[in-house]
């Protein structure tokens, strides 16, 4: 049963374009070409990314946070409450009012208590600056090595300068190394990514990025094993031009310097805008989708191939709106307030909000419970209500 799925599966018709068969992809004549089965190396290769990663955090990244000034701030830790902690693991964070009244009924406490109390217990989850500025600060090496060295793998191809030329002689076009270590660790690296999901901070953008993901790694897949290395180098390489820039840019915003921070982000909104938005279409979509065909038909590999790239571009809209968003909001402000897209919701603002019993005076003070009349309480009572208030008595 295997051996049929496996025959069905690499049928010629699937992968290549018509009147074209495997055999013509066999090594010969000292020329090399692409075959899926070189891609089982990118599973190890993956684990071995994930341990560089800890090690790099642990030894690089937290070092360098706290070099740069990276602080935690100290979070209230919540009363121990096995009802609600238990409603807290089992059922979500997040409570209905109808829950919260029946769980502050179980425990004895006021419906206002019981809100702190799950308010509070989602601010102890929510990741550490440090833990962010280390896997912010991983990501940015990988991109920034991954753009520098593809862009020396790709600087004296011609097919980088004129897109067309990736489609000479297709799909007989022999495999350079460089260009195959190139391409088999950025699959490992996103299989990393995957691995790494459950561990690893989970923002606005979670389900987006696990798309992105999973698009990546078959779209490399089969760009590699359909012999479409030109093309999909040139995928892999528009997209690192802009990644470093985003991870460097949150690296900066944990930190104090600001003006860099808001610089950078400026730099990444163009070039994200530029790659994503001008390139990527004019460029990729456009002779996916018209120059390929032109010396030859259409085939499944050719609908499937150009299907993930269109949804890669509705994933660049998507963040393209998110940043646009927050374009809108730096030129209100003036400055980087949240982290760009991903980390937009990632923040504590929660644990300092003032309780809506106790509502803020104009003059920043919070408002105490309504004193009680003072005959009632007396010259202590008093003197503590103006010391409450911020007010320091006269000596």
């Amino acid at each position: 049963m295997l051996s049929n799925l496996n025959e069905w599966l690499w049928q010629e018709r699937f992968w290549l374009p018509p009147n074209n068969s495997w055999a013509q992809l066999e090594d010969r004549d000292g020329l090399v070409y692409a075959h899926p089965r070189d891609l089982l190396a990118s599973l190890p290769l993956a684990l071995a990314l994930v341990v560089v990663r800890i090690v790099f955090e642990r030894f690089v990244g937290l070092p360098l946070s706290r070099w740069l000034g990276v602080r935690d701030r100290s979070r209230r830790q919540v009363r121990p409450n096995a009802v609600l902690e238990k409603h807290f693991l089992v059922e979500g964070p997040r409570p209905e009012e109808s829950q919260l009244a029946l769980l502050a009924a179980q425990c004895g406490l006021t419906l206002r208590q019981t809100q702190r109390w799950f308010r509070v217990r989602r601010n102890q989850d929510r990741p550490c600056l440090t833990q962010k500025f280390c896997e912010a600060s991983w990501r940015f090496v990988f991109y920034l090595c991954s753009f520098v060295g593809g862009a020396c793998v790709l600087y004296h191809e011609s097919w980088l300068w004129a897109p067309v030329n990736c489609w000479d002689n297709y799909p007989e076009q022999a495999l350079k190394p460089a260009l195959y270590w190139w391409y088999l660790l950025e699959l490992s690296f996103y299989i990393s990514l995957v691995m790494t999901l459950p561990f690893d901070i989970r923002r606005k953008d979670f389900k987006e990025q696990v798309v992105h993901h999973f698009v990546t790694i078959l779209l490399i897949t089969f760009s590699y094993s359909a012999n479409l290395l030109r093309i999909g180098s040139l995928v892999l390489l528009l997209h690192d031009a802009s990644d470093y820039l985003l991870e460097a840019c949150k690296m900066f915003n944990y930190t104090r310097f600001r003006l860099a921070c808001d610089a950078l982000f400026v730099v990444f909104s163009l070039v994200f805008f530029y790659t994503r938005l001008v390139l990527f279409p004019t460029q990729i979509l456009y002779t996916t989708y018209y120059e390929s065909i032109i010396n030859r038909g259409p085939f499944f590999g050719y609908y499937f191939f150009n299907a993930l790239l269109g949804l890669l571009q509705l994933l660049h809209v998507f963040w393209s709106c998110l940043i646009l968003r927050m374009l809108y909001n730096f030129t209100r402000k003036g400055r980087m307030e949240k982290d760009i897209r991903s980390d937009v919701e990632e923040t504590d603002s929660s644990e300092g909000e003032p309780d809506a019993e106790h509502p803020p005076l104009k003059n920043g003070a919070v408002r105490g419970p309504r004193a009680a009349p003072e005959d009632a309480e007396g010259p202590r009572s008093r003197a503590a209500g103006r010391l409450a208030n911020g007010h320091t008595p006269a000596s």
